[in-house]
């Protein structure tokens, strides 16, 4: 497996910044670009396992560092506007089909990047044989009230960078060894959810709700049964929600929010590389 980098410039709300790309090749011909969404507050880096499983299964992966995470410019728990995301996944694919023109393409995101990966679905899904979503965040674990709603888009307006939630980094998996390393990364943010970025996370999970049902390209829903991060809810929604004739859910009983990272890693990674052979070879 061969691994390098590259620096995009931002086509977004960021623009001016530079994005991280990461990619990773088999040792052959590939016979498909997998193009990978990370989740909030980490980065690229943390898919190298998964990574080397799909390359070994002769599937090149193209990864990028959001705007503000990992390596990327911007700053960690805030972004202007969500579009800064899904505009640097579009600097994504075309970088993909610059690189690899004529080869299909799957996409891949999890958590917030299966957030990101529906809304990019819903414009450009015409770009891809086939999806796979890992926890999407799309369904909060318990619905905002009308007063949270209200002072989200206050502080978004008044006081956007201010630190208003943070994440439970015991709530990743179940392994000890794999929080202790999430914590212990540089380029993993432990820091609090910004206002703005809170605000633009609700309206942007409300966006991929509403448009769902535009959907109809070949989806994989995986999520762990135990997710405390992302509500296995949201895959469900999806699922009943989204006109794709070829769908499948799996929800895993008993696994937390990151299932690539889980002790049962193997078996979810099978069902993933499974779906894309499935729809590669169709």
């Amino acid at each position: 497996m061969a691994t390098g980098a590259i620096l995009l410039p931002a086509v977004s709300a960021g623009a001016g910044a530079k994005l991280h790309v990461t990619h990773w090749l088999p040792e052959g011909p590939p016979k498909a670009v997998v193009l990978l969404a990370h989740g909030y507050a980490e980065h690229a880096g943390r898919y190298a396992h998964v990574a080397k499983r799909l390359t070994d299964a002769g599937y090149a992966v193209y990864a990028i560092d959001h705007w503000g995470h990992g390596r990327s410019d911007g700053t960690p728990g805030f972004v202007p506007r969500f579009s800064a995301f899904t505009d640097g996944m579009a600097a994504l694919l075309a970088l993909v089909e610059a690189n690899h023109a004529g080869l299909p393409r799957l996409l891949l995101g999890h958590s917030m990047g299966g957030l990101i990966a529906t809304l990019f679905l819903i414009e450009r899904q015409d770009a891809f044989a086939a999806a796979a979503l890992s926890g999407p965040a799309i369904v909060p674990a318990a619905p905002p009230s009308r007063f949270t709603v209200w002072i989200s888009r206050f502080l978004s307006r008044v006081f956007p960078r201010l630190g208003v939630l943070a994440l439970d980094a015991n709530g990743v998996s179940r392994d000890p060894a794999v929080v202790a390393a999430y914590l212990a990364d540089p380029l993993v943010y432990t820091g609090k959810i910004g206002a703005r970025l809170g605000k633009e996370f609700m309206e942007a999970m409300a966006a991929a709700q509403a448009g769902a049902a535009k959907i109809t390209l070949p989806i994989l829903l995986q999520h762990g049964g135990a997710d405390s991060l992302a509500a296995p809810e949201g895959s469900r929604y999806l699922f009943e929600h989204v006109a794709s004739q070829d769908k499948r859910l799996e929800i895993y009983p008993g696994l937390f929010h990151e299932i690539y990272n889980e002790p049962e890693q193997g078996a979810v990674l099978d069902d993933l590389i499974g779906w894309f052979d499935a729809h590669v070879a169709a």
